[in-house]
């Protein structure tokens, strides 16, 4: 039922939650494979060069930031991370309509909660324009 997955993660604590889901959910279908996608903005992507200059620095800083999500599914589900540049919102969307995910599972709240108030949650936005199911995790 679940085969395929798209895990939406920023390092936050609601990341780590949708994580668990998403391996909750992945449990339930055998060979099912998660997507770990973290989307980097272009105001952070700044901000990090700024601070740590190097692109291999800025790599390793970024996967770093996902491991709480990694540990998660390290040795339970096959999975593969992806770190992307871009607008959160849109281009999670984009991803989960061209890749024909099963489900696409995401924290209710990231590390930005300032833009979230501001521009709508990422969450939202995917929930509406997403064709695959959507859960939201608190």
């Amino acid at each position: 039922m679940y085969k395929k997955i798209l895990l939406a993660a920023d390092g936050s604590d609601h990341s780590i939650r949708a994580a668990e889901h998403a391996l909750a959910l992945a449990n339930i279908t055998a060979n099912s494979h998660i997507d770990i996608v973290n989307i980097i903005d272009s105001e952070t992507a700044k901000t990090e060069v700024l601070k740590f200059g190097e692109s291999h620095m800025l790599d390793d800083k970024r996967r770093e930031k996902l491991h709480g999500v990694e540990d998660v599914l390290k040795s339970e589900v096959s999975y593969e991370v992806h770190i992307v540049h871009g607008e959160p919102g849109p281009t999670l969307v984009k991803r989960a309509n061209e890749n024909d995910y099963d489900v696409v599972v995401v924290g209710s709240r990231g590390l930005n909660n300032l833009q979230s108030m501001v521009l709508g949650s990422v969450s939202h936005k995917v929930a509406k324009r997403v064709n695959c199911p959507v859960m939201i995790i608190k």
